[in-house]
């Protein structure tokens, strides 16, 4: 699909039409609603057994997801206070009955990776979508594809804003470029998954 506006790309991810293509503030992000995870999986030809990340507008939009049941959660909101907006996914149980129910997504552990992106572009998309399933744009065991003309041309089918459009909402097309730091909370505290773009302190 060609180029689109921001609204036409809010509505093509609202109403689940369409998979998009936004910056974050590491590398674009490959987007869908929750119950469209089977079309990310088919898109970037990737393992189901790999889990996507829930990437939200603000903290508050990503809590509803998780279980608490252990009475965990200050502790998770302590470490999204300090990293969130950030490069920094988050994994804690899930509260899968929000979800679609798909190990794909939630992993033999039933957990969900979480982050709050510092890009106002990603921030502004999701506080009209709502969170959202996503992964980096690249087919499986590829780098992932940074400028929006790439990923035009290896994802036709995906909605995409302009250069323009991006820098005139005051950023770039091109995050870091390095993922996120994935840390995983367990009975011991957390363990980094994978280091990333930032240092995790705990």
């Amino acid at each position: 699909m060609p180029q689109v506006t921001l609204s036409a790309l809010i509505t093509g991810l609202r109403t689940g039409t369409a998979l998009a293509s936004f910056p974050t503030d590491t590398v674009p992000a490959l987007a869908a609603r929750p119950d469209r995870a089977p079309a990310v999986y088919a898109t970037k030809q990737r393992d189901f057994q790999k889990p996507l990340i829930l990437m939200g507008a603000q903290p508050a939009d990503l809590w509803p997801y998780v279980d608490d049941r252990a009475g965990d959660l200050g502790q998770w909101q302590a470490i999204a206070q300090d990293y969130w907006p950030g490069a920094l996914t988050i994994v804690l149980p899930a509260q899968s009955d929000r979800l679609p129910p798909m190990n794909d997504i939630l992993g033999p552990t039933r957990s969900i990776g979480l982050r709050v992106p510092a890009c106002e572009v990603a921030k502004a998309i999701l506080a009209q979508t709502g969170p959202l399933l996503t992964t980096s744009v690249n087919r499986s065991g590829q780098p992932p594809l940074r400028m929006i003309a790439d990923i035009n041309r290896e994802f036709p089918e995906l909605l995409t804003l302009s250069p323009d459009e991006v820098a005139a909402m005051g950023d770039s097309e091109v995050g870091s470029g390095e993922p996120s730091t994935v840390v995983r909370w367990g009975p011991t505290g957390w363990e980094v998954l994978r280091q990333g773009a930032i240092q995790f302190l705990g």
